[in-house]
């Protein structure tokens, strides 16, 4: 059977939504109940780096509080007012605005949704082998081997 061929374009809003809410084991995974991802990059077999158009519902997180070792993110606000916590302290976001993050740079971060309205955002990362990704706030570490996370207890042990 050949593969289908990826599209030109796409509506992003009518992109499926990942299947798996959250990478994250249990416990941390079900604190992600409130956001729903939309796979971009993956459409049109993008493999160097990822596009996610997310969702944050009223009291949504977009991930753990984090820091890469070899990834750089960047986040656009499309529409809602996110907080993005950092190791700074927490900065309101509106629509138009957006943030980045250097990968090594150690500053631990993520959005929450602390208000009544859907906010709703692009998400850029790279995929650079080899990552590593450090939780500050939780008993909990990744490390990329072979293009799948594998998340650990911080002593090393596996979940």
């Amino acid at each position: 059977m050949t593969p289908s061929p990826s599209p030109v374009a796409v509506v992003a809003a009518d992109a499926p939504p990942r299947l798996q809410p959250s990478l994250y084991p249990p416990p941390f995974a079900s604190r992600m109940n409130g956001r729903l991802k939309h796979p971009l990059g993956e459409l049109f077999g993008l493999t160097n780096f990822g596009v996610n158009l997310v969702h944050l519902a009223p009291g949504g997180i977009s991930a753990l509080r984090h820091a890469h070792t070899k990834q750089d993110e960047f986040v656009y606000i499309l529409s809602g007012h996110p907080t993005l916590h950092t190791d700074e302290g927490n900065t309101p976001l509106a629509p138009g605005m957006c943030a980045g993050f250097k990968a090594g740079s150690g500053n631990a971060h993520r959005l929450v949704n602390e208000t009544e309205e859907q906010v709703v955002y692009l998400e850029i990362g790279d995929r650079t082998p080899g990552d590593e990704v450090s939780y500050p706030d939780d008993d909990i570490a990744a490390r990329m081997v072979e293009s799948q996370w594998a998340f650990l207890h911080k002593n090393g042990d596996p979940y």
